[in-house]
């Protein structure tokens, strides 16, 4: 017999996932619904396997990830559809799946906002490690993308708060990956270097919690009415049925979903796209083409400086604040480099080279039309981000000893980049 999952886009019945009895996936929008997806524009017919598995699959999380929460939850890592029905509620973007329709009677209540002390917080970090997104808790149906733990929460009056039921998130905790040392400074460090540099990017902030430290993420995908000084004053605010609400989600979708590509498919060697084809993805659907082109060279450019080789496709995503999307601000900007057991095959090539040992100039002009003028520009802000990312980086890295949150990774950070910096002053 079919299952079906209701989908819902910012609160608003869009359409309907079904599974059919030999375990195919298929999506049909409901009559003249907004849609969720540049790569499945609204149409009366319905979706098959192919484009909606690639869509849905990528709002789980990733590879190790994905399978211990299947194990958790006594599911097939494969069964997408299963999954997406335990953990969908609270996705990437302004998507929730419910085995249910929503009624005017679904309401918020106070015991949808759990308030976290230090003891709850060490808590939840504790079953994280064994319980990815909290899965099987009461009330919570969450969803994240990527290979990391993590898991979204509310700030109410700077305090941390688990929401349930259907309150949107507002923001994203990362605690230290323990295989790779320090990871929450290596990422705070690499995103608030980006910003420096005129990169836009999610506020961050290092929190401790006795003595361990953990990285909060400003969600995005999310528009914040007010600061609430109290859980009583957001409940309040939902209840008094406002527009916009206190709390709203913004679509968004990753690379790959927008070219509709299997999560599996996010690395360039292995099928995934490329960044000439990113670059045509954003001629084709951002709402201001050029710039976000412009954005996204420069985004290539960073992440080659700082060493990140892991920028897939799915590390870059479209943002719809309204019905035309834009380039999302960057996110998951870490140094893989000062990591060695990590591979440094880059996810996404240089004009088709993997290895960042040998991009030379011809592999970066390979990124953009060939001109002289378009050739000169390139290799200006090539040359003026390095230099720029090398003064930044001396500067923050100060900054942090200052404030006290310093770590040895950011020294290799900053080793990697004088490295990278060099490699670039021959072009």
């Amino acid at each position: 017999m079919a299952k079906i999952l209701y989908v819902y886009l910012n609160r608003q019945l869009t359409g309907i996932l079904t599974e059919s009895d030999t375990g195919s996936l298929s999506f049909k929008y409901t009559e003249n619904a907004n849609p969720i997806s540049v790569s499945m524009p609204y149409r009366e017919n319905e979706y098959l396997d192919k484009e909606t598995k690639a869509f849905f699959s990528a709002l789980l999380p990733d590879s190790i990830v994905r399978r211990r929460l299947a194990k958790y939850l006594g599911i097939s890592g494969k069964n997408s559809f299963a999954l997406l029905e335990a953990v969908g509620g609270e996705c990437a973007g302004a998507l929730a799946l419910y085995p249910r329709k929503r009624k005017d009677t679904d309401k918020i209540q106070e015991k949808d906002i759990l308030l976290l002390d230090d003891k709850k917080l060490e808590n939840i970090l504790d079953l994280l490690k064994y319980r990815p997104l909290m899965a099987g808790e009461k009330g919570l149906r969450m969803s994240l993308a990527g290979a990391q733990d993590k898991i979204a929460l509310g700030v109410i009056n700077s305090q941390l708060a688990l929401f349930t039921g259907d309150i949107p998130t507002t923001h994203i905790l990362k605690p230290s990956m323990e295989d790779y040392p320090d990871s929450v400074f290596n990422e705070v460090f690499c995103m608030q270097l980006a910003a420096s540099l005129d990169i836009e990017v999610p506020k961050t902030e290092i929190r401790y919690l006795k003595g361990k430290s953990y990285y909060l993420i400003e969600r995005y995908d999310r528009k914040i009415g007010q600061v609430f000084k109290s859980k009583e004053a957001l409940l309040e605010g939902f209840l008094a049925k406002v527009s916009p609400e206190p709390i709203c989600r913004l679509h968004q979708e990753d690379f790959c979903q927008a070219l509709s590509i299997i999560p599996e498919h996010k690395y360039e060697s292995e099928g995934g796209p490329s960044a000439k084809l990113c670059s045509s993805l954003l001629d084709k659907y951002s709402s201001k083409p050029a710039a976000d082109r412009i954005a996204f060279i420069r985004l290539l450019i960073f992440n080659f400086l700082i060493g990140n080789a892991d920028a897939h496709a799915k590390n870059y995503s479209l943002l719809y604040k309204n019905a035309i999307p834009e380039l999302a601000p960057a996110y998951d900007l870490l140094s893989t480099a000062v990591y060695p057991d990590l591979s440094h095959k880059l996810a996404m090539s240089i004009g088709g080279e993997f290895n960042p040992e040998k991009i030379k100039i011809e592999h970066w002009l390979n990124l953009i039309p060939d001109t002289a003028s378009a050739q000169r520009l390139l290799i200006k802000e090539i040359k003026k981000t390095s230099k720029n990312c090398m003064n930044k980086a001396l500067a923050l890295r100060q900054k942090f000893k200052d404030e006290g949150n310093f770590s040895k990774v950011i020294d290799d950070i900053c080793r990697v980049i004088e490295k990278r910096v060099g490699m670039i002053s021959g072009f």
